[in-house]
């Protein structure tokens, strides 16, 4: 009889390592429990920053080791990792549009927009303006709807070069209605299009709230308007200087779309469409 308890060596039964240990990445999460490998300090996750994971364990204790060093999960070797930052979020512009990527200028189109005067484009300008430069659409100003006809004229609207106006105050027996409607039946009706909103002025389709209004006052006719309306809110507006400041407070207020009354916001995009299509 042989004794054979000395037979096998255990230690040549042992299959040398190779390399590093493979490691499964793991992204960090709170309430992960690992345990650190040289430490086995084993604990949940609370925390991570400049370069550390902070484990408590099961007494409330908590210790900060690298994120370098190495890890188990359940006995498995794991190699910790920040997990992957969310996909940015679409910017939207002023006008509620999904912005376009960074590109370069487009040569303007040849159809325009005209707008009555400076207090219309700026606001345009400021809400559509990122949409309207993506288009390459230029917005004109009319300088008072009584120089419509002679501008279009000079303009010569056709199928390739189209006009979208914005008026003021384009309600039924109005003087911008009947110059709307005589446009419409003259040479250039087939490639213009005249839409207007029912305020007086462009300040009333900023929202009343955001001038701590719960409407715009009423202005009586012997008034100018916007003087009127400067009066009411108790600012100065003798002068042409104090109209300007007081529609720069009032455009100041205007975040995007949402601040402007849906009777300019529909018109305006109309507009858009009209000159832009195909």
């Amino acid at each position: 009889m042989f004794d054979d308890r000395y037979d096998l060596d255990p230690v040549a039964a042992m299959k040398p390592r190779r390399g590093p240990v493979e490691r499964r990445e793991v992204p960090l999460a709170k309430g992960l429990v690992i345990e650190h490998t040289e430490s086995e300090w084993c604990g949940a996750v609370v925390g991570a920053r400049e370069g550390l994971v902070q484990l408590e364990d099961y007494r409330g204790k908590v210790r900060a080791f690298p994120l370098t060093d190495g890890f188990l999960i359940d006995g498995e070797p794991v190699r910790l990792v920040r997990p992957a930052a969310p996909p940015a979020a679409r910017r939207r512009t002023a006008s509620g549009s999904f912005a376009a990527p960074q590109q370069r200028a487009r040569v303007a189109m040849p159809s325009r927009i005209f707008v009555e005067g400076k207090h219309d484009a700026e606001l345009v300008e400021q809400v559509w303006g990122d949409d309207l430069r993506v288009e390459g659409v230029v917005v004109e100003m009319l300088q008072g709807a009584d120089n419509l006809e002679q501008v279009l004229a000079e303009f010569g609207p056709s199928r390739e070069r189209r006009a979208g106006v914005l008026l003021d105050h384009l309600v039924p027996r109005s003087k911008e209605s009947r110059i709307a409607e005589a446009i419409a039946r003259g040479p250039h009706g087939a490639h213009v299009l005249i839409v207007g909103h029912p305020f007086v002025d462009i300040w009333q389709a900023v929202k009343p709230a955001r001038v701590g209004l719960q409407e715009w006052p009423t202005i009586p006719r012997s008034i100018e308007w916007k003087r009127g309306i400067c009066r009411a809110l108790g600012w100065p507006g003798d002068e042409q200087a104090d109209i300007a400041d007081a529609w720069s407070r009032i455009r100041s207020r205007v975040r995007d779309f949402r601040d402007l009354e849906p009777e300019l916001v529909g018109r305006v995009e109309h507009l858009i469409d009209f000159v832009t299509v195909a």
